[in-house]
């Protein structure tokens, strides 16, 4: 069985019987946001571009995402699901206007979840 949360070692589902028994099965798996560039690859770019290879939108050019990696880096701090939502949520207005394509303007028009909406900073053109 798989259980996701933050915090979990701050709660108390490892604590008393059952917990040292669950805690004696479970593996913990921490994770963080992804990074932008690890080394030479660039982890977050590509799970953009698997991501934006399983939209199925008429209109929509591959590419155009990856392309706007910094700028989705930023917004959702490197966090998947985060990311997620907003390619989502973007993709069925799309899908409702009619557009069938993802553009910087639809991305910026969606509200993300408070996490990622507060560390998001828009940086200023010069």
């Amino acid at each position: 069985f798989v259980y996701a949360g933050i915090n979990v070692t701050d709660t108390p589902l490892f604590s008393g019987t059952r917990g040292a028994q669950l805690a004696g099965r479970a593996t913990l798996i921490t994770c963080g946001p992804l990074p932008a560039r690890h080394g030479t690859r660039q982890p977050f770019r590509d799970v953009i571009t698997d991501i934006e290879n399983a939209l199925d939108l008429e209109q929509h050019k591959p590419g155009t995402l990856p392309r706007h990696a910094p700028y989705l880096h930023q917004r959702t701090a490197g966090r998947i699901g985060s990311l997620t939502r907003l390619i989502r949520q973007t993709a069925i207005t799309a899908i409702h206007d009619g557009t069938e394509r993802i553009t910087k303007t639809a991305l910026d028009a969606v509200r993300l979840d408070h996490l990622a909406e507060t560390h998001h900073r828009p940086t200023r053109r010069r």
